[in-house]
């Protein structure tokens, strides 16, 4: 089985509308969707090297564009902003989120957007808090553009080689990216 999902991962990549499921994917994540761009990043870029940065590219606009929504709903529509919020298990007194965003919004929005965390809980909160939109909108681009463009490069130089390793080794592979992701989520969690 889990080789069925790794090749229909690779052929979906591999298809002409590829990019633009991706750019929707990492829009959506930015604002309401909880599955992020990277699902279809990775594969994009092992099967297609030399279009790594174009793909970095897509997402981090589509990021950005997303996250100008995300923030609007935190801004307009604050009883939707709150129960996505509660749904991403995220719901705390409107007071928390304005003061995290008073004190270090920017260091938030910039720490946030690097990792795993589901990036929307962000863009809603900083939208909740009002947080200032221009440098919500710098710190949403310095972000996303350096984890996308990081990936791409990491991929890029080291995804072929080791492409070939995980393939060899599918089932124990998806194991220790799956132990590296949670063991992520609980460090992020205990921090």
């Amino acid at each position: 089985m889990l080789r069925k999902l790794y090749d229909w991962v690779f052929e979906q990549a591999r298809r002409p509308y590829a990019e633009r499921t991706m750019a929707a994917v990492s829009f959506a994540e930015a604002s309401f969707f909880p599955i992020p761009p990277d699902v279809m990043l990775a594969p994009m870029i092992l099967s297609r090297p030399e279009r790594a940065y174009r793909y970095a590219a897509v997402c981090s606009i589509a990021s950005l564009l997303g996250g100008l929504l995300g923030y609007a709903i935190g801004v307009f529509l604050e009883p939707v902003a709150v129960r996505l919020l509660d749904i991403f298990g995220h719901g705390v007194d409107m007071a928390v989120y304005q003061s995290w965003f008073a004190s270090n919004g920017f260091l938030v929005i910039l720490a946030k957007g690097l990792t795993p965390v589901p990036f929307k809980l962000v863009t809603v909160a900083a939208g909740m808090a009002h947080f200032h939109l221009g440098l919500f909108i710098l710190a949403v681009a310095i972000t996303r553009s350096g984890r996308f463009f990081l990936e791409a490069w990491i991929l890029k130089t080291w995804g072929p080689p080791m492409l070939k390793i995980v393939e060899r080794r599918l089932a124990l592979s998806f194991v220790i990216g799956l132990v590296l992701l949670i063991g992520g989520f609980l460090l992020l969690k205990l921090l």
